[in-house]
């Protein structure tokens, strides 16, 4: 029986090299990961629009800015779109070239001082698409900000109670009303100019539809978890379809 005991321990002792075996695993250990870059989902070549889809929420489920995604299927402002209909991501190389070789030379020498006039015309709208004044969406705690780089950070998350109210962060006409985006739940998305877009994502209720315009402080939806955990409102601002940091925008707290 000793020696059974010896011959036990000297084996324990060898093939721990004489020190305690640690559990296998990394806890304790830190380990450095690549942040993972945000990228859009991968449009598909052809897209058919489903019931309750916007041009606008088409667009923003792959990143997109909505004027690029009209201009491709030739669908001009207001950008209605129908059920069924077919949409392309990606313009027709050849259809460009076609237009560009039959148009483009009469345009420029006909129309060279009309060109400028217009220029110096357009100046302005782009000073007032810089001029929005932001409001806070809603009353909480932060507990998720935006960031450039990692997945699922487009926005900022505010922690709130179900029911507080969500206000219009700025003037604008809502361009989407409804839950068909992944992972948003009841989600709100207003159109203040030619440039920028806000989305209002969880809300237990939404308060106004699609084509209604709102001022900014006007209630639109009251906060919830719907597509979450939690009761928290998810606030995002994307400028030309891409996402930027809202507390850029939003006025210190």
């Amino acid at each position: 029986m000793r020696i059974l005991l010896i011959s036990l321990v000297l084996l324990l002792t060898a093939c721990s090299g004489g020190r305690a075996v640690a559990p296998v695993g990394n806890q304790g250990y830190a380990t450095k990961t690549p942040p993972v870059k945000y990228t859009p989902a991968e449009p598909p070549a052809v897209y058919k629009v489903s019931k309750g889809e916007t041009l606008y929420s088409i667009s923003w489920r792959y990143g997109m800015d909505y004027k690029t995604l009209a201009k491709i299927n030739n669908i001009r402002s207001p950008y209605k779109i129908f059920v069924g209909q077919r949409l392309r991501f990606k313009s027709s190389s050849t259809s460009v070239k076609t237009q560009t070789r039959t148009t483009t030379k009469p345009q420029v020498t006909a129309n060279k001082s009309a060109t400028s006039k217009t220029t110096k015309k357009a100046v302005p709208t782009n000073i007032s698409n810089t001029r929005l004044t932001w409001r806070w969406p809603t009353k909480g705690k932060i507990v998720s900000t935006y960031s450039k780089s990692a997945a699922g950070r487009k926005g900022i998350n505010i922690a709130g109670k179900s029911g507080q109210s969500v206000v219009a962060a700025a003037s604008g006409k809502v361009v989407y009303s409804g839950s068909g985006l992944p992972r948003y739940g009841n989600l709100l998305i207003i159109k203040h100019n030619d440039v920028y877009l806000s989305a209002y994502a969880h809300n237990k209720t939404l308060l106004v539809k699609e084509g209604q315009q709102v001022k900014s402080g006007q209630k639109i939806a009251l906060l919830g978890k719907t597509g979450t955990q939690n009761n928290q409102l998810h606030f995002e601002i994307r400028r030309n379809g891409k996402p930027v940091d809202p507390m850029r925008f939003l006025p210190k707290q």
